[in-house]
């Protein structure tokens, strides 16, 4: 029976693969006719490409969830129901972003390596259709059974492809020698990539409230509500640093980006406090990561040793292997199914 339903859902991935494919092959060609046109730069068909294989990738995620997942709010109270519908329509904005991120990536990526192809109607039109079916697989696939842990790799992989881009797109290639702030001077493609980032770490949130309430239950709320408030705010922290870009508002710009430093310690330590039984695994991890962001400020700012941007990227990248962590112990953890709340809201009892 399980390998039967298993087998129906990846027939149903092969469709929406095809499905995206075709839809995006027409778009693009209606889109992208007239004279032939180049990979990147002025005129060039990335953007417009990018672009419709991100909504096209977006309203594959949709279509998925709404179809594997659409009845799971119903037996939920409206407070719940309506956490779950915001996680949905984020992720379904995420998606998109990935999918248009990856493909002006790849753009850039290939004129590097085929200078001088140009292509037409045709050519463009199944070059988007490709992109489309690629990102809306993926899509697809995530809305049937999303987990926290797909998250996490989803906030890993677009916080890859967005700075790739920016590093490959910045106007200054020596932003490196200050700090990663500096990509974000006259580049949306940074501060776009922290604005959805911010985004994605505040549905984490929500996802991580929710593998809490499938182990704790009600009796919790009050402490998950504390958890999930806490990546909320380290989410919107982050998309603040890209929205304060540092050449137009620097010191707006660098408290928003000390606050997300610290939100993100407040955000980890509430949540290690929530998780039943203090697994050893999520304990040791979380120690060794505060003491190497220590040693790593220590010699930053007293011996000099690091500059800001090596600095800046031991702590993106110790903080993501700790959410790693966390959200594979949370997997091992957490059943499964559903669990809707006995509570009409966060206040109070639901009454028979």
């Amino acid at each position: 029976m399980e390998r039967d339903a298993k087998l129906r859902g990846e027939t149903r991935a092969v469709w929406a693969t095809v499905i995206c494919f075709v839809i995006g092959t027409l778009i693009g060609m209606l889109v992208l006719g007239g004279a032939d046109r180049p990979l990147t730069g002025e005129g060039a068909l990335a953007m417009p490409a990018a672009l419709i294989a991100g909504a096209i990738a977006a309203g594959a995620f949709l279509t998925s969830t709404l179809m594997h997942r659409g009845g799971e709010t119903r037996p939920m109270p409206r407070w719940q129901a309506v956490v779950s519908d915001l996680s949905a329509g984020a992720l379904t904005v995420a998606f998109g972003a990935v999918t248009t991120m990856g493909v002006l990536l790849a753009a850039e990526v290939l004129t590097a390596g085929l200078q001088g192809l140009q292509l037409a109607a045709i050519g463009g039109g199944l070059l988007t259709g490709l992109a489309a079916a690629v990102g809306g697989r993926f899509a697809f696939g995530a809305g049937v059974d999303l987990r926290t842990a797909d998250l996490a790799a989803l906030l890993f992989g677009f916080l890859v492809i967005g700075t790739l881009f920016a590093m490959i797109t910045a106007a200054d290639p020596r932003w490196w020698e200050q700090n990663f702030s500096q990509l974000g001077s006259g580049s949306w493609a940074f501060n776009g990539t922290l604005l959805v980032a911010g985004l994605l770490i505040a549905t984490v949130g929500s996802y991580i409230g929710r593998d809490l309430h499938r182990l704790l239950g009600d009796s919790a709320l009050s402490r998950i509500a504390v958890v999930v408030a806490s990546w909320a705010a380290t989410g919107i922290a982050l998309a603040a640093v890209g929205l304060l870009p540092l050449h137009r508002v620097p010191i707006p710009h660098d408290i928003a980006a000390v606050s997300t430093l610290v939100l993100f310690v407040v955000a980890a330590a509430a949540t290690v406090a929530a998780v039943p039984g203090h697994p050893r695994a999520l304990l040791i991890t979380s120690i060794g990561v505060g003491l190497l962001l220590a040693a790593a400020v220590v010699l930053w700012v007293p011996f000099g040793l690091f500059s800001a941007t090596a600095v800046e990227a031991v702590v993106v990248g110790l903080g993501l292997l700790w959410m790693a962590t966390l959200v594979r112990v949370l997997a091992i953890l957490v059943p499964a199914r559903s669990r809707p709340s006995a509570r009409l809201s966060l206040m109070r009892a639901r009454h028979p």
